[in-house]
């Protein structure tokens, strides 16, 4: 078997989280059109008679200028630690932007094995466009493979996944059969309603969005779930709350929906909005948002 972590890298708005959904085959990472949509590094996992695959979703890699982004610079680094293999997507639509080149500047001092995905070649009008595309990035850095793909359509994904696990080392499977994700519910939950939040607000709002779940009670008949959404101003409150309140309660909805299909159980959701000015720039605020650090305080308490 051939077992190892493959971790999913590139500029803003590439298709990483549409492509991990889809080699997963389940909902595990949120996706919207607007940039810097993932803020967290997440795990979708492969399992089959081949081995495992743990492909690890990473934040667009970007030059931050605030505290909120320079975490998600940190969580780009810290996806790479001990894995096996990175997969560089880039836009096929888009090619050899900055982003590109400087996710490539950053693999070079990575030293890894690296695979380039040229993705969205679904909106190209001929195949013959992805040729010149090759050469380019060719010339850039010596790739393991380079695979044309569609993470939208699926195309030439069984492809891909048959180079991931030759290119894997020889190991037994890390985690168990049933393994999907390493983000908690919780996590999850925060994570779908703030994706309502992008996908039903416009300009500065979707950024300056946090979503913390603050009360999580499973019943007989029921989860209840209260949700605080934190915003920067009192401008976005008004925004997200709507006319009387219609904004919130079509997102909430939406949130409400979603979490039911994934979770498979009736949910109860109320959702309330809290301005916290400055947020993204306060290290202790957004250190507080990283799943990772609850999931290990939680080990901790119950240790």
């Amino acid at each position: 078997m051939n077992s190892g972590f493959v971790v999913l890298l590139g500029r803003p708005n590439v298709g990483k989280s549409t492509l991990l959904n889809k080699l997963v085959g389940a909902k595990i990472s949120i996706v919207t059109p607007r940039p810097q949509t993932t803020r967290d590094a997440i795990q979708g996992a492969v399992t089959g008679p081949r081995g495992q695959i743990i492909f690890v979703d990473s934040p667009g890699i970007h030059e931050p200028s605030l505290e909120l982004g320079r975490r998600m610079m940190n969580e780009v680094r810290r996806a790479t630690a001990g894995c096996h293999l990175v997969m560089l997507l880039v836009d096929a639509s888009e090619p050899d932007q900055e982003g590109d080149r400087a996710a490539l500047e950053m693999l070079r001092d990575l030293r890894l094995p690296v695979m380039l995905l040229i993705n969205k070649i679904d909106l190209l009008r001929s195949k013959g466009e992805i040729l010149p595309q090759i050469d380019l990035y060719r010339q850039r850095l010596d790739f393991l493979e380079i695979v044309p793909v569609s993470a939208q359509k699926g195309a030439n994904l069984d492809v891909l996944v048959d180079l991931i696990y030759k290119n894997l080392p020889e190991a037994q499977p890390f985690y168990p059969e049933d393994y999907l994700t390493d983000q908690p519910e919780r996590f999850l939950a925060a994570e779908l309603i703030r994706e309502q939040i992008i996908l039903e607000t416009q300009r500065e709002v979707p950024y300056s969005t946090a979503v913390v779940i603050d009360v999580w009670e499973e019943t007989p008949r029921l989860l209840r779930l209260s949700a605080t959404v934190f915003v920067e101003r009192d401008g976005q409150k008004a925004i997200l709350i709507g006319a009387r309140g219609q904004m919130m309660k079509k997102i909430a909805t939406q949130a409400r929906k979603q979490l039911e299909k994934h979770l498979g159980r009736k949910i109860f959701l109320e959702v309330f909005v809290k301005v916290h000015p400055r947020w993204r720039d306060q290290s202790g605020f957004v250190n507080a948002l990283d799943f990772h650090r609850m999931v290990a305080h939680e080990v901790s308490t119950e240790g």
